[in-house]
């Protein structure tokens, strides 16, 4: 197929991505690697310019949010369903867990990367939580 009429792209790997980039915006897949699992998880990102938008193809996921602000307040977890639209809004942190066979589209600026994403490390109380109550736990 000419690929100035279709692009064509797919992933198998493990962790994240990029696919496709077009003016302003990428699409890619992530999938599950050991950084995944809830006991692995050591912080929250937040994008500062961007929201990001998150689709599950397969498999299970959590996504864990940690509020707005300069600090993580918290962390309220939310099962994913599958083909359900998830918009992380800018600014609020947000981690995930998966299980190891899923797969999940990402929508996103092409620019989105360390330049304007923060990073903080969790608390050990915010990691108990998640290790009590994570869904998804990548061990399906």
């Amino acid at each position: 197929m000419d690929e100035s009429w279709l692009e064509i792209r797919s992933y198998d790997g493990d962790g994240y991505k990029p696919l496709i980039d077009h003016g302003a915006w990428r699409v890619a897949i992530l999938r599950w690697e050991q950084s995944m699992l809830p006991e692995k998880i050591e912080y929250m990102e937040r994008h500062t310019q961007t929201d990001e938008v998150f689709v599950l193809l397969k498999g299970h996921a959590t996504l864990i949010l940690g509020g707005i602000g300069p600090q993580i307040k918290g962390v309220y977890q939310q099962m994913m369903e599958a083909g359900k639209i998830y918009n992380i809004k800018r600014n609020v942190w947000h981690s995930l867990v998966l299980s190891q066979d899923a797969s999940i589209l990402i929508v996103e600026n092409q620019n989105t990367g360390k330049d304007n994403t923060e990073y903080n490390r969790i608390s050990d109380e915010i990691k108990q939580s998640i290790l009590t109550t994570s869904i998804g736990d990548g061990r399906d």
